[in-house]
């Protein structure tokens, strides 16, 4: 295990993206203000999605004018992007990492993208190419790589394809994504040993959601074999709208604990962390998925 791992917060896009409840532009501003004085590397902002399809992303845009304006903070600020209209539109509000992926799973890339896999890959491998010659960084990921819930198991040759495909065509900045849940650690460890074969020099991401419980072992399971990066939401919140189970994501700031546990990421400040998650709860007056927020003690 690296001894700094990088911390993307994903909560404002991938966790919010599944509430019904609109949260008004100056509270997510407030979090997302608190997750950039937290000392996390990376806050993904939002995501460039048209509003009917995902209100809950209709103000992605200003929140990136208002957090580049004036910014101070190293915290790198991330969007997704699902097409060249998302990737036109970061570029004008001050994205600058750009994230974007393509699903293993045909069934989930037509719901999510309206494309088939290798349609959606090729389609973002032009986008990554065309952000970083406007001086972006990108990252492209393999959405459903551990699994589907509408068709189940994933070949793992199909991942590796993917990931074959995005290395030849220079994108070396590389997420697995467990969009349904449904890795489990032995998998995990496998898969991402075969994608470091391909290139032991590769900056692999992993994103796990927690529908069987297992997203927190998947991690270390991740780290274990060599990720330097992990996704991870506020709070718990998350899961994507268009496969057939949504369910949460690790919460960042159960991570950030179990890191500090072990010495490593001290410098995060984990009571800001969750004094976000509380704040979360509260405005949506419910339980969240994470469980340090819960504690009122900490040893």
């Amino acid at each position: 295990m690296s001894a700094r791992v990088i911390l993307h917060e994903v909560g404002p896009r991938d966790g919010l993206q599944m509430e019904g409840q609109v949260v008004p532009l100056e509270k997510k501003e407030a979090w997302l203000r608190g997750l950039l004085e937290s000392g996390l590397d990376i806050v993904q902002v939002g995501s460039f999605v048209h509003p009917e399809k995902v209100p809950q992303m209709a103000d992605t845009d200003e929140l990136f004018r208002r957090l580049s304006a004036g910014k101070t903070s190293p915290t790198v600020l991330s969007g997704l992007a699902l097409n060249e209209k998302g990737l036109e539109r970061g570029l004008a509000c001050g994205v600058e990492l750009f994230c974007m992926g393509a699903s293993a799973s045909e069934t989930h890339s037509r719901k999510n993208t309206g494309m088939g896999t290798d349609e959606a890959a090729a389609r973002i491998i032009a986008m990554a190419k065309a952000a970083a010659a406007a001086g972006k960084k990108a990252q492209v990921s393999v959405q459903s790589a551990f699994g589907c819930g509408f068709e189940g198991p994933i070949p793992e040759e199909r991942v590796l394809k993917m990931v074959s495909a995005y290395l030849e065509a220079g994108v070396r900045s590389i997420s697995l994504a467990d969009t349904a849940g449904r890795a489990h650690p032995a998998q995990v460890e496998r898969l991402f040993g075969e994608v470091f074969r391909l290139d032991p020099g590769i900056e692999c991401a992993c994103h796990f959601h927690n529908t069987y419980g297992l997203g927190m072992a998947n991690i270390y399971a991740a780290l274990r074999a060599g990720v330097g990066s992990v996704e991870t939401s506020f709070a718990g919140l998350g899961g994507c709208p268009f496969t057939k189970v949504a369910a949460g994501n690790v919460a960042t700031e159960d991570l950030v604990r179990a890191l500090q546990q072990q010495g490593l990421r001290k410098e995060v400040d984990l009571d800001r962390l969750i004094a976000i998650a509380r704040d979360v709860a509260a405005h949506f007056g419910r339980d969240m998925q994470g469980f340090v927020y819960k504690i009122q003690e900490r040893v």
